[in-house]
């Protein structure tokens, strides 16, 4: 491709994103039609940002794990759902069970390892929800601004001649 070719109109990226996504889909949707059984030595790991929008997780799990969780399909999974644009399933964590709901725009990545086959996928930033913060020294009224609102720093580079 071209260096010089210029900036597409057309959102590929995100095009080919949602439709590796949609692999996923398929090939859970494929589990839940076969009766929730895993035929053969086939497993999944799936990863996920805990944060993301639409994320559905125990609390002491969100604590462990703030970012990003990876979940094992493979024995001890039951009540699997999928739907148009999520995932529904139980697992047991430390033989405490938990029912989470993953998006599939929350997925990073998804691996098969039994026929090496794995999917990776970028996090896009308006698929995540902020971050929680706290608020920021000079964020209110008793800032130490110049009392006109104005959070702005002029900084003046001189050049030398």
């Amino acid at each position: 491709m071209n260096q010089d070719a210029p900036d597409s109109l057309i959102p590929y990226d995100e095009i080919v994103q949602e439709a590796l996504r949609a692999v996923v889909g398929r090939v859970l949707g494929t589990i839940v039609s076969g009766g929730s059984t895993l035929p053969g030595a086939h497993h999944f790991y799936i990863t996920f940002k805990t944060g993301a929008p639409g994320v559905s997780i125990p609390p002491h799990l969100r604590e462990r794990f703030p970012d990003e969780m990876t979940i094992v399909l493979q024995n001890k999974f039951w009540d699997l759902e999928v739907l148009p644009h999520s995932f529904t399933v139980s697992l047991t964590f430390n033989q405490v069970p938990a029912k989470l709901v993953i998006p599939f725009a929350a997925i990073t990545a998804f691996v098969d390892p039994a026929v090496d086959f794995g999917l990776q996928f970028q996090a896009a930033v308006d698929e995540l929800a902020p971050e929680m913060h706290d608020d920021a020294e000079n964020d209110g009224p008793d800032g130490d601004g110049d009392g006109d609102g104005s959070n702005v720093v002029s900084v003046d580079f001189g050049r030398k001649k």
